[in-house]
Parts: C-alpha cells; structure tokens; sequence
C-alpha cells in the first residue's frame, strides 16, 4: 500500500481529543435525532421510509457505476439490481411489520412496547457499498433508530454521496436532522473512537473477520456476521441443465463478490459428466489440471488469497493465468481431488472461479460439504440440488449453516432475493459461526421490547392498552449544531464521561487496533 494513503487511514495528523471530540459530536447530534424520531407515529416513519427507498431507488444505476468506478472491480449492471432490491422491495417486505405501536396480548395480559435500540454505528464493505448502505439506513430507519455510517476507504466518496442523498430524502420526509450521517474521512482511529463510545448503542458490522471480532470486543452491543465459503451438492437425482444455470448465473453475479456466492461445487461420479457438459453450456470453462494449478497459484499467495482477482471477470483472470477461454465464459470451474487446508481452491473465492469436487457416495458428499463450512464459513450459507425430500433433508442436517437454498442460485436466495428469507446484507452465522445471531438480520434486531405484564390470576384485570402509543404532534424541535442542543426541546448536553476506551487495558486495545488495522488495510486493496 502506498505510505501516504496508510497515513491517511491511520489520521496521524489529528490529536487523540480531536478524534474523539468529533465522533462525540455526531454521536451527540445523532443522539438527538433517535430521542426525536421515538415520538413519530407508524404512518410518519412508514412515509420516511418510503421517500428514502425511493430516493436510493431512483439513482441505484448511478451509483453502482460510480462504485464500479472507484473500487475497480464489480459488475455494474448487477450493482444496479442489488440498489435495486435494497430499495423499495425492502420496504414492501416489512411493511406489514409494525415496530412502532405497541402489542396487546389479551390471553397472557401482556403489553410490549418497542423500545429503538437509540444510535447504530454501521460499518460498510467494500464489495457492497451502495446496497449495504440502503439496507442498513432503512433498516434504523423503520425502526425509529438513528445511524452513522462508517464507509470502507476504498469507496468513500460514492459511499458518501450516497448516504448523504437518502439523509436529503429523508428531512425532506419530516425525519430529525441527524438521523443519517456519513463520516466522510474513515480511519481507524476513528473507527476506534466510534466502536468504543458510550453513546453508540449497537454496532452493526458487515466485513471480514477481523472487524467484526473487533466490534464484539468493543464493549458495546455488536451484531456482527463471518466470512462465508458456501458448498453446493448437486444430487443425481437434480436436473442438471437448471442446476448448472443456476450455479453459473449464481456465481458470475456481480463477478462473485457477495459472500452468499458458491464456493465448492460437490457433485456425484454417476452424474459428474453429464454436470460438466450442462456447465459449459451454461457458460463455465471447466479447467484442465494444468488450468486448475495455474488458477491455484494465481489465487493464492503465500499471504493469502490475491485480492487483485477480487471481482473480476473471468476471462480477466483467465487472461492473467495463461488460459484460453471464449469471450463469452462466465466462470471458471476448477477441479479439485481434496478438501481441507492443504487444498486452497476449496476455501472462500470471492471471484468466478468454482471448485468441483467429484465424490463417490451420497454420504461423502456430504461430509465433503460439512467439511467446506469447518474449514472456513461456519453457519454462513449452502446450497443443494436434488428433487429427493430425503437428501435434502440429510443434508441440510449435516452442513453447519443457518440457510440452506434449494434448486436456487445461492447468492441471491440466502440473502433472501431468489428465495422468501428475509432480504439481507447482513448474514447472521449464529453458533457456528460464533455469533449471537442465526438469521438474516432484519430490522427486528434493532428493537427490543418492554413487557408490562400483568398478574396471571384470574381475580387480576387486565387493563385496554388498544389505541394508546405514540404519536407524532406539533413541530420539530431545532436540531443540535455540532453536537449542541439547538433548544430547550432538545437533549441537554450530557456530563462528560470516560471513554470506553479508558476501561480498557493496554493489552486489549492494542489488539483492537491490530484488528481494525488488518481489516483496513487487506480490504483497502480492493
């Protein structure tokens, strides 16, 4: 990396109280702006909703191209349907979701009030900048919650243009001024300073390992996601020529930069030719084991994995290892003998290039594919093709995931876009994965709720809590500036307390920074 760029990200020229001085004031100013937005009624957050959607909607094109652009990898056109579908069909998904009014259970005589988590800090991807950013705006903001965002390096400047048209969408909508904000200058130390502040409430990390195990470690609440290596079994009882379809289209979306994209393709010997004739049909360029090594050293250096081949065509990386492929190829399918550490084509490619592994038995099959997901992955994602309930079943019960799609490309229908999940950029890895969340996140992890509950005894009336809640009246308060409270109506100013970083030892945030700093500085790259 060039020095000067690394001196940028680490913002060395800025003291410490500077740094933490103004994420205090977004914190603050965003603060104010969850405090506000906690009074709007179902039909006022629904309308701010709405008018964000339709403002990420209606430049999705323009902002994938611009993210193409600036990041230097991607397919725009696909970018385009993942704005897309992070816009207005995300909006229509929980629409009949109420997380504003409360809920009257009659029959226990418990009443739950939805309490927003307050301030979010959203960490973005490189891979997925303009999606992830709508997804998460617009998850805060049906649930009245207020959010900063922290853009990857790598593409913050169509990051921030972005976040900053929705925050336009969204005043323009009667939200609080602050409740969308951007930091236009990302770095690590203030990352750190944002990750460890009392005012932030929840952090939702979308990224690889290392910043997600530093959100977790932070001292705030953390809903965080893992790396994903997904396998996919194709059964000899599955129609090949829709499966390979499937698979291809799957794998070249987006040149294969979403983490939900097949990794490992497992398939039986008794089916193996007739798969890789439907493959090469569908597009793919089944490798030589020539091809197959080249592909390997390319991809894999002694450091790791080639971050130059991230998100690339496959002809572009066909091109840089000396293989001959038609112009129209759309992945690269690699045949592999082995799974396990030893074999690196078996880990996570975020590139068209598709292990195969050909196994005998059903049954090897499908350890071969429990043992993708230990390998790298765990409670992330796989796929299947099979028409046999039986197998699907074995193996969905064998695979260490939380989303298991059927007879379906697995980028689009784990995260809910080929498939009814719910729709995500945030994939929840659960236990496996060592995280607190299985699921798709969705706007239901941003608010918990207060239960008022009553005596179970007969004798003990249950009150009519039907109609009551809140509303939104009269006009808005006047927004802090800077982080100070505009009007009486306003929050007043906190008495200074200690970061949380002062409760830390020296040990543990070192190693806070050591982690932010090799997420930062792998994914810069990009």
């Amino acid at each position: 990396m060039d020095q000067a760029l690394f001196n940028s990200l680490i913002d060395i020229s800025a003291s410490p109280a500077a740094r933490k001085g103004r994420a205090e004031m977004m914190l603050e100013r965003a603060r104010w702006a969850a405090t506000v937005f906690d009074r709007y009624d179902r039909d006022a957050t629904l309308r701010i909703a709405e008018a964000v959607a339709e403002a990420a909607h209606a430049r999705a094109g323009e902002f994938a191209e611009k993210a193409v652009a600036e990041s230097g990898f991607g397919v725009a056109a696909h970018k385009k349907i993942k704005n897309e579908l992070t816009a207005k069909p995300l909006v229509a998904h929980y629409r009949d979701a109420d997380y504003v009014n409360p809920r009257v259970d009659e029959a226990r005589k418990i009443v739950e009030v939805p309490r927003p988590a307050g301030v979010i800090f959203a960490l973005t991807p490189s891979t997925n900048p303009i999606a992830t950013i709508n997804y998460k705006v617009l998850l805060a903001l049906l649930t009245r919650n207020a959010i900063v965002i922290s853009p990857h390096p790598a593409v913050k400047e169509t990051s921030v243009e972005a976040a900053e048209e929705l925050a336009r969408a969204a005043e323009a909508a009667g939200a609080p001024a602050g409740v969308i904000q951007i930091l236009a200058q990302p770095s690590i130390p203030m990352v750190e300073a944002f990750m460890t502040s009392e005012k932030t409430n929840v952090i939702l990390a979308t990224g690889g390992t290392p910043m997600v195990r530093a959100a977790y470690s932070s001292g705030n609440p953390a809903i965080g996601v893992g790396p994903g290596n997904a396998p996919v079994f194709v059964d000899e009882s599955a129609e090949m020529t829709a499966a390979a379809r499937r698979i291809v289209a799957s794998k070249s979306f987006d040149n294969s930069v979403l983490c939900t994209n097949e990794s490992v393709l497992i398939t039986l010997s008794s089916v193996a030719g007739q798969l890789k004739r439907a493959l090469k049909s569908a597009g793919a360029h089944v490798c030589s084991d020539e091809e197959t090594e080249a592909l390997r050293r390319f991809l894999f250096h002694p450091r790791g994995f080639n971050i130059e081949a991230i998100g690339r065509d496959a002809t572009w990386i066909a091109q840089e290892c000396g293989i001959r492929v038609s112009p129209d190829t759309k992945i690269l399918v690699a045949p592999i003998t082995q799974i396990g550490v030893e074999e690196r084509l078996s880990k996570e490619k975020l590139c068209p290039v598709l292990s195969l592994h050909v196994t005998e038995t059903r049954a090897q099959a499908l350890s071969q594919a429990r043992a993708v997901l230990r390998l790298t992955g765990a409670g992330h994602s796989a796929a299947i093709h099979a028409a046999d309930e039986a197998v699907i079943m074995a193996y969905a019960s064998t695979v260490e995931a939380y989303r298991v799609v059927v007879n379906a490309p697995c980028s689009q229908g784990a995260a809910g876009f080929a498939t009814n999940l719910a729709p995500t950029f945030t994939i929840g890895t659960g236990f496996f994965g060592r995280s607190s969340i299985g699921e798709n996140i969705g706007p239901q992890h941003l608010v918990h709720w207060t239960r008022i509950a009553y005596g179970s005894e007969a004798d003990v009336p249950f009150g009519n809590f039907h109609g009551l809640g809140r509303s939104f009246r009269g006009a808005l308060p006047r927004a802090p500036a800077d982080g100070v409270p505009g009007s009486a109506s306003a929050p007043s100013a906190p008495q200074p307390q200690p970061s949380a970083m002062s409760g830390m030892d020296s040990a543990t945030r070192d190693e806070l920074r050591r982690l932010i700093a090799a997420e930062l500085r792998d994914l810069l790259r990009k």
